[in-house]
């Protein structure tokens, strides 16, 4: 069992984790950013101002971006070729490596922050921990992102109740902290409120890039992603043209030690 994702079983959890790259261009346009406190947050957890970031599982560049904005230098390590071309088209900046949080191809002591966005609940931890602590300089920081629904929103909380598919599982609310492991220090966390204007046809879009909705029969997400925009077309909220998703940005941050 994946030690980072308690309860999900492994062939779903590998079908889930290997379903992006055919949805990568969509992807790109409707996930969500992350808010720039929260990455700053992220790599102040370093011993000294971090010079050399590596964004691991990097998707399509959503963390990159803005790690490019606070002025580090970024690698870019992910899995999925069609992904990285993704984030190759929008950020010529970033150096873009194929590789995975278990096997990372840049040599021992070589980045101050190790960053992965939207990504640690596929990791395989007994095996990614040790290779981030390899990478990683002495008191560099390992930070762990997550954008997820503000269900202090009832709508959301009613809409995601309704589009969920028959392999959806739930995990990040179980994360009160991630687990530890010998290399780092505890896990210290924070959150953040975000937002991102979207449309009901946008966040539509959005929601058909999650990998519950990417691994469910062709039937079975037709039907969920209607059912979306029905509920958006008749929610007094979202049914009148742009509107702010309200969104909470976890973030998780350990030193090596």
């Amino acid at each position: 069992m994946n030690s980072s994702t308690p309860g999900i079983e492994p062939e779903l959890h590998a079908r889930r984790a290997a379903s992006f790259g055919a949805e990568a261009a969509a992807y790109g346009a409707h996930r969500p950013d992350y808010p720039e406190k929260a990455l700053a947050w992220a790599l102040a957890g370093a011993k000294g101002t971090p010079e050399r970031v590596l964004d691991l599982a990097a998707g399509t560049g959503k963390v990159s971006e803005g790690l490019l904005a606070l002025g580090v230098t970024v690698t870019a390590v992910e899995p999925d070729a069609k992904m990285l071309e993704e984030l190759t088209k929008t950020l010529p900046a970033v150096a873009p490596l194929i590789g995975t949080a278990e096997r990372i191809p840049l040599p021992d002591d070589s980045v101050d922050a190790v960053v992965a966005g939207q990504a640690f609940h596929w990791f395989d931890l007994d095996r990614a921990y040790p290779e981030i602590a390899r990478v990683l300089k002495p008191g560099g920081v390992v930070a762990a992102l997550w954008n997820h629904d503000d269900e202090s929103a009832g709508w959301l909380v009613e809409l995601n109740t309704l589009i969920k598919t028959s392999v959806s599982r739930r995990w990040l609310n179980d994360y009160r902290s991630l687990l530890e492991h010998e290399a780092f220090e505890p896990f210290e966390k924070k959150t953040f409120g975000h937002k991102q204007p979207r449309t009901a046809e946008s966040l539509v879009a959005t929601f058909a890039t999650h990998s519950h909705m990417l691994v469910a029969t062709p039937e079975e997400r037709e039907a969920k992603l209607r059912t979306a925009r029905e509920f958006l077309d008749r929610n007094p909220e979202t049914a009148s043209g742009e509107f702010d998703l309200p969104i909470t940005t976890t973030v998780f941050r350990a030193r090596k030690r």
